[in-house]
């Protein structure tokens, strides 16, 4: 039986090279995000291997969240795999000089948004007794690091999340995965210092960061293991990186 898989966050990054990983898996394909012309080009590439449909919608506003699932056509209707991966970082800097706008888009994507896309999703599942959850974690979900307070509460929430969902959610037959990525070669720098990229270039010099098909590719494994195992949580780092921000770099 082919299986749908609705990701969000999926116009770059870990998301459009998970939604590459199911297709080659044969997983149709949600790919949500709100870079729509980047969701089609990723569909038209895709679309030779499985069904694609592009959702756009702001993860943060549940109403839009909702009004875009509920259109879902019948052939779309059931999703069996959710890869919460929408997400961001904004700013660095101490807790006591943080910018309030930055936390709130923080915390409005990373948990609100995870929220708001599973709220409309797990009921179904819990119904038919099948489906499997993928929260994107990170690193920073597991230890605090200086001058990312708010970022690093956010995907302390999120570990927190995936927890209760896998007690909440396993009597009914749904598997729920935490992935948790340590230094990943994506837009994740520019964005968080606000597209300056020497700053966000100089995150990733004098090592081997991950790619996002790093990622993609655990994910896929965890979405094609056996019906009876789940695997409940993955820390993913770099050879050169031990602790966030502990990164063995090569000297100039």
């Amino acid at each position: 039986m082919n299986r749908t898989a609705l990701i969000t966050g999926a116009s770059s990054g870990i998301g459009a090279a998970t939604a590459r990983a199911f297709a080659a898996s044969g997983i149709h394909l949600i790919i949500c995000g709100r870079r729509t012309e980047r969701l089609e080009e990723l569909k038209k590439e895709l679309e030779p291997r499985v069904k694609v449909h592009v959702l756009t919608f702001d993860v943060a506003d549940f109403e839009s969240v909702k009004g875009a699932i509920d259109s879902l056509p019948a052939e779309f209707a059931q999703v069996d795999i959710l890869v919460n991966n929408a997400g961001n970082a904004h700013g660095l800097g101490s807790i006591q000089d943080g910018d309030l706008d930055d936390w709130t888009q923080m915390i409005n994507s990373n948990v609100i948004g995870l929220l708001n896309v599973s709220k409309c999703l797990m009921k179904p599942m819990t119904e038919r007794g099948s489906g499997h959850i993928i929260n994107i974690s990170s690193v920073a979900g597991k230890h605090v690091y200086e001058n990312g307070g708010v970022y690093c509460a956010t995907k302390h929430s999120v570990e927190a999340i995936s927890e209760a969902m896998r007690k909440d959610l396993t009597a009914y037959g749904v598997k729920v995965t935490n992935i948790a990525p340590g230094a990943v070669e994506t837009e994740f720098s520019l964005v968080r210092f606000k597209g300056d990229k020497d700053r966000a270039g100089k995150v990733y010099e004098g090592f081997e960061p991950l790619q996002a098909r790093d990622i993609a590719d655990a994910i896929a494994y965890c979405v094609n293991a056996p019906d009876h195992v789940t695997i409940a949580d993955m820390t993913i780092y770099a050879k050169a990186q031990s602790y966030p921000t502990t990164i063995y770099r090569t000297p100039k």
